[in-house]
């Protein structure tokens, strides 16, 4: 047996020898300058293959925009080349020329922003053919004629010419959006600002769903492989399948609201019988109150009154809704749980059959703030936004101003435009101006049927002719018109959902290219460029990265509650000596009196360098402890709904990219930008 042992590890030594440090597993990637803990990373371009050796033969080919950790970089006969691999545990290293690959610093990736008014993102060759085109007077007039040109060239499977300025396009309105929740990768190489509020970004851009042998993650219930990204194929007969979801208040105040919010649901039941839709639009109620800790008379916090019923089940329904009373008991504060609410119709209702997905807000209140001892979630409004966005599901919120909540209206108007965003500094929210309980209750009916008129052509294709005759612009109150817009905007983002499912659309492949980040043709029309986002920013992060990360999180809730019940003065102290038992290099942690928290741990290298503020991570020991035990219990509230949000990107398979990588440890996942601690 030992002599077996010994000629087995002979065998490792010599291959091991002659083959070079390609196949020394174990070993450490290369670490980027300055940095203790961040690796070097590069981007593979198309055209990349594995190779044993430096210049030797070609081996198995890369997935384009392979994410790789660089291990060594060697010139040989004046060309670099760099020995990577897919992990950092050097299991299956190769070589390849740099020239290959791009350099990737910051792992910072886009996604398209809402498609509903901006134009689609054009890819240009180089920078300086997108100076020319944002400089030129005609802005407007140009970027119509290369869209024109580029479609048209695209239709006839042309390439086009040399001197051609764009190469590829975000696809058009005829074939839909990329669906929010289909996995593609946008990395940023550099960026450049020579006009104001406006960024030029060199990307590269791959969708998949090209490579789907090498990117899937998962099988189907069905057992047929599922490409990654969300719903991919034509609803049944082709036609646009819709859900509504109300979401309630039914505390004291709100009974009127109720009545006409039941009168509302029996008008669009008759809308989509009479447009012979009765299997294609499913109505459904969640009503919410406050906490049943704090006052147990009010009976619920949260309850679905109705799961998603079509208008063949309305009966139900609707004899659902009409048990629906206000509260008899008073709440513990004018602000009550709607976020509460919001979470249980998101998670709980079956949105899967159906290709828009609304949730309609009902309340006079704002939500609990994180620091109410009394509110049953983490959650905050921008984390209902992308828990609500991961599933393609819009909110509008109805915020009745009643007199009594004067004092609550900013509060609640900030937080529910936040969860509703729709682009630039746009949102779905819609107030109504309710002096009285009957008049309040008049003017909802009167919006919310404004609003589902407007979106007749996707929620009803066949005219149902129930609704009302939406009358002329300077006819309609500044509430209606905001309705009417609303409701427009709304149908348009589903039939451009609906129609990018129905034909695939993807992201472009494009290896090297530059792109604005607003939309270039309000340059042209003086328009505010910054109320017309055309990407968002999110980072690219491994399962292993997302789970450090919340392990590090965990981490800093547990001594910030320890130290708060305990009122003791060593909450950073025991932050350090935590961080450092789990750290590779314990001797990089030291305390000053200006550490910041997120130099106390392993995430304090990642998140320096990203482009955005953290107040989590900035905060220093003088900061904690000046805060007041309210204040305190707040910002603890604030990180564990970042990791409520982490559970939910860990549990979003349909997003995992694998990129052939078979430790699940190195899948990747594109967590927003607004969503780092």
């Amino acid at each position: 047996m030992l002599k077996i042992r010994f000629a087995f590890w002979l065998l490792v030594l010599t291959l091991s020898l002659s083959l070079g440090s390609e196949l020394v597993w174990g070993a450490a990637p290369l670490l980027m300058p300055g940095k203790k803990t961040l690796y070097q990373k590069v981007i593979t371009h198309p055209g990349a293959v594995r190779r044993a050796n430096v210049g030797g033969p070609a081996g198995a080919p890369l997935v384009p925009f392979s994410m790789l950790y660089v291990y060594e970089r060697k010139l040989e006969n004046g060309q670099p080349w760099l020995l990577c691999a897919g992990d950092t545990m050097g299991r299956e290293l190769f070589w390849l020329p740099a020239e290959l690959t791009s350099d990737w610093k910051q792992s910072l990736v886009l996604m398209f922003s809402n498609r509903v008014g901006r134009k689609p993102v054009m890819f240009f060759k180089s920078k300086d053919a997108l100076i020319d085109i944002a400089s030129n007077e005609n802005i407007v007039q140009e970027l119509e004629y290369l869209s024109l040109d580029f479609a048209e060239l695209l239709a006839k499977n042309i390439t086009p010419p040399d001197s051609f300025p764009v190469v590829a396009m975000e696809p058009d309105d005829k074939t839909g959006a990329v669906p929010y929740n289909h996995f593609y990768l946008m990395p940023i190489f550099n960026y450049d600002e020579q006009f104001e509020s406006v960024k030029l970004l060199e990307v590269g851009s791959i969708d998949p769903a090209h490579y789907p042998e090498q990117v899937k993650v998962r099988e189907d219930e069905e057992g047929d492989e599922d490409e990654l990204g969300g719903p991919r194929q034509a609803p049944p007969n082709d036609r646009v399948t819709n859900a509504i979801a109300f979401v309630i208040d039914t505390t004291k105040s709100m009974g009127p609201y109720i009545d006409k919010c039941l009168e509302l649901s029996s008008r669009i039941y008759d809308q989509i019988m009479d447009a012979g839709q009765g299997e294609n639009v499913a109505l459904a109620v969640v009503a919410f109150r406050s906490s049943i800790s704090r006052s147990p008379d009010i009976e619920y916090t949260t309850k679905i009154i109705s799961p998603l019923r079509t208008a063949m089940e309305s009966d139900e329904f609707l004899d659902a809704l009409d048990q629906v009373e206000e509260a008899q008991a008073s709440t513990h504060s004018y602000a009550e749980d709607s976020l509460a609410g919001l979470s249980t119709a998101i998670d709980k209702l079956d949105w899967k059959p159906y290709q828009g997905r609304i949730i309609f807000l009902l309340t006079d209140a704002g939500p609990l703030p994180l620091e109410d001892p009394f509110n049953s979630t983490p959650a905050t409004p921008d984390t209902i936004y992308e828990k609500a966005a991961a599933k393609n599901i819009k909110i509008v919120p109805i915020h009745i101003k009643a007199p009594a909540g004067r004092h609550d209206h900013m509060t609640a108007e900030r937080a529910y435009k936040a969860l509703s965003f729709s682009g630039g500094d746009s949102s779905n929210y819609m107030d109504i101006p309710a002096p009285d309980a009957k008049s309040g209750a008049i003017a909802f009916d009167d919006t919310a049927q404004l609003l589902i008129d407007a979106m007749d052509g996707i929620l009803f294709p066949e005219p149902s002719g129930q609704g009302q005759k939406i009358p002329p612009p300077q006819k309609l109150s500044p509430q209606q018109r905001k309705a009417v817009n609303v409701g427009e905007i709304l149908g348009h983002s589903i039939l451009l959902d609906y129609l990018g499912s129905r034909n695939k659309a993807g992201a472009p492949r494009v290896v090297k290219s530059w792109i604005t980040d607003k939309d270039l043709s309000n340059l042209g029309r003086k328009v505010d460029p910054t109320q017309t986002n055309t990407v968002t920013v999110g980072v690219l992060l491994t399962k292993n990265q997302l789970s450090a990360m919340a392990k590090e999180l965990q981490n800093i809730v547990a001594k910030a509650e320890i130290n708060m019940r305990e009122q003791s003065d060593n909450f950073f102290k025991s932050i350090l000596s935590a961080s450092a038992q789990i750290s590779r290099d314990p001797t990089q942690f030291s305390l000053t009196p200006d550490t910041k928290l997120g130099e106390l741990g392993v995430l304090g290298e990642f998140l320096e360098d990203l482009p955005y503020k953290s107040r989590i991570m900035g905060m220093t020991e003088a900061n904690w402890y000046s805060m007041s035990p309210g204040e305190q219990d707040s910002f603890v509230r604030a990180i564990k709904a970042r990791l409520m949000a982490y559970e939910e990107y860990d549990k979003d398979v349909d997003n995992w990219a694998k990129f052939d990588k078979n430790n699940d440890g190195e899948w990747l996942y594109r967590v927003p930008l607004t969503m780092l601690p």
